[in-house]
């Protein structure tokens, strides 16, 4: 009796899983894949708004987690329980800091612990137990741990918090952090660290910058490591559980734009890094972008499937980059599954500056992203934006065109792509039935030089990247409309056949409404924000500038549907299955600054009519 009462419950959280959105990804490996087959491609074009819920504070790129029959999420005012069938809020928990806003991890408790929610606020790590939505009793002091505790070496005063909540393996609660980005150099170490779910007590450190007298030390020459601030991990990380592994991908050091106080390669920046997830310890890297000079953050989560090749199967994770460019490794072993190679890059003129000659390249799939740039690819489609564009092409004389195109001193540089991406933390979803990867991108440059800057203390010189007009993150655009300078598409969906390492489709994600209006189709737009994959043959995605989510067809990328939402969808959707048996679509409208779009507070579900 014991025993099919057992398989019996277990087999109904099993049912439950795969009817819940219970994990960022779905799954710790971050396939972002549903089971879920009631919407499917002869149905989605009948999608409708089943409900929305306003937090009453903008800004949220939040991907909700669905857990047992409860919604939870992040707003910048606080932690919210609601009912996933109508947004109806069981539970909120205030904090007078701004809370992470990409979400909370899970952790399901045990026979002395109640399940849990975990969260940052400020440079806090939260715990709330989601029984009675308060700071869970017993985990660091009355329910948080202060985050700063270990990592600000030097620098009492430096700046840490964590946008992204923690990756979650058995009790282990596996975090990054926020840190002194862009600039100055010096701050807070960017350190993983793994803590006690139960009581929040520090269980290992693996050091992002490697401190003297560790291996990789000698690749920050003299003091260069010191208080050295980026090398963080601001996004999200994956787990394979089978493995006991953590995947992490990591920014690049600071400053940003100038290298110079940190000659050489400086690991572990701009590495995905696969760590022992029980014990922070090593197990293999790969360094995707070497001394870095255009803030090539690896910000999305590493995605972790199998891939067949010549008949063998091969553990692999996937790596989606600001370059455009999509790295595959067998995540066992580090090695590339489709093979990579280092090519000659341009270098830099600044005085001090010493640029890696080589930048390592995937052998396939090819750049996902436009990477190159000649005056007959200008924009061309409406006579004010390409009189615009050429003008800015002319005037500010921007040569140069490769992803990693040194900022000049004289004269501009146009660098593809920006800060922006390529990639983002927008990351890749996966059919692993299909075998194709999903991943959207944008093709958006960036321009600038570099500016001596000289303290006038010290006297101490430095550079600093400048422009005209947008500053040191200047882009390829006008920024009174943000259209971007050459040729459309400007934003791009795209699948790669995993067993072949070759693009199966791609298609522009995306209107700019301003040229809809002209007559000017099919250009894609500006996007940040990832994707999802279900068993029915579904691609969802909303992500782009022209307040929509869209369903496209996983086998051919033919768009099939698109929902008006109240802002940008910034964010990653998730689909469910209600206690009411509607497959519901839920995506955060959140808006976002990067184009100048308007905010929003909007947490949008979609689903079949009833």
């Amino acid at each position: 009796m014991r025993f099919t009462l057992a398989v019996v419950l277990l087999t109904a959280l099993r049912l439950n899983a795969q009817n819940d959105w219970p994990v960022y990804g779905h799954d710790p490996g971050g396939l972002r894949y549903s089971p879920l087959t009631q919407i499917n491609p002869k149905n989605a074009g009948r999608l409708e708004r089943a409900w929305t819920f306003h937090s009453g504070k903008a800004g949220s790129q939040v991907t909700p987690l669905v857990i047992g029959g409860i919604m939870y999420i992040t707003a910048p005012n606080g932690i919210y329980a609601l009912e996933p069938e109508t947004g109806k809020v069981l539970w909120k928990y205030a904090f007078a800091s701004v809370v992470t806003r990409r979400g909370v991890a899970y952790w399901p408790g045990d026979k002395t612990t109640h399940p849990r929610v975990y969260a940052s606020a400020g440079s806090d790590l939260v715990a709330i137990d989601v029984t009675t939505g308060k700071l869970a009793p017993g985990f660091g002091e009355e329910g948080l741990v202060d985050m700063k505790k270990g990592v600000l070496g030097d620098l009492p005063d430096a700046r840490l918090t964590m946008a992204s909540p923690p990756a979650v393996y058995k009790d282990i609660l596996i975090t990054g952090s926020n840190n002194n980005e862009p600039a100055p150099s010096a701050g807070a170490y960017g350190d993983i660290r793994g803590w006690d779910a139960r009581t929040g007590k520090l269980l290992w450190t693996f050091h992002t910058v490697p401190r003297k007298g560790e291996p990789g030390n000698e690749t920050w020459p003299g003091d260069s490591w010191k208080n050295r601030s980026g090398v963080n991990n601001w996004g999200f990380m994956t787990v394979d559980v089978e493995r006991g592994l953590v995947f992490i991908p990591l920014g690049c050091p600071t400053s940003d734009f100038y290298g110079a106080d940190r000659p050489g390669n400086g690991l572990y920046g701009n590495s995905l890094v696969a760590l022992d997830a029980a014990t922070g310890k090593l197990k293999w890297h790969q360094q995707l972008v070497h001394h870095d000079l255009w803030d090539y953050d690896l910000a999305a989560p590493p995605a972790l499937f199998d891939v067949t090749r010549d008949g063998r199967k091969i553990p692999a994770v996937a790596q989606i980059t600001k370059m455009g460019m999509l790295f595959v490794f067998d995540r066992t072993t580090g090695k590339p599954v489709y093979g990579m190679e280092e090519r000659p890059v341009p270098q830099s003129k600044v005085p001090g500056e010493k640029t890696s000659p080589t930048q390592p390249f995937p052998v396939k799939p090819e750049p996902l992203a436009k990477l190159s740039f000649t005056k007959d690819q200008l924009y061309s489609k409406t006579p004010e934006h390409a009189a615009f564009c050429k003008a800015l092409y002319e005037d500010q004389h921007l040569g140069g065109a490769s992803p990693y195109q040194p900022f000049p001193l004289e004269g501009n540089a146009l660098t593809w792509p920006s800060t922006l991406g390529g990639g983002n933390w927008s990351g890749v979803s996966v059919d692993p039935k299909l075998g194709y990867v999903f991943t959207n991108i944008m093709n958006l440059a960036q321009w600038g030089h570099m500016e001596k800057k000289t303290d006038e203390k010290t006297g101490e010189v430095t550079y600093a990247r400048a422009a005209a007009f947008g500053g040191s993150y200047a882009r390829f655009w006008d920024p009174a409309n943000h259209i971007p300078c050459q040729e459309p598409p400007f934003g791009e969906l795209v699948a790669i056949n995993s067993a072949t390492g070759d693009i199966a489709w791609r298609v522009p994600l995306g209107i700019v409404e301003e040229l809809e209006e002209k007559g000017v189709h099919n250009t894609g737009a500006l996007n940040l924000g990832g994707s999802i994959a279900t068993a029915s043959g579904l691609v969802f995605i909303g992500a782009t500038n022209d307040n929509r989510i869209r369903a496209f067809e996983s086998k051919t990328g033919r768009e099939l549907w698109a929902g008006k939402l109240d802002a940008d969808g910034q964010a990653t959707p998730i689909t469910y299955m209600g206690k009411d048996g509607r497959q519901y679509v839920a995506i955060m409208a959140g808006g976002g600054s990067y184009w100048g779009a308007p905010a929003g507070d909007a947490l949008i579900a979609f689903a079949l009519p009833k």
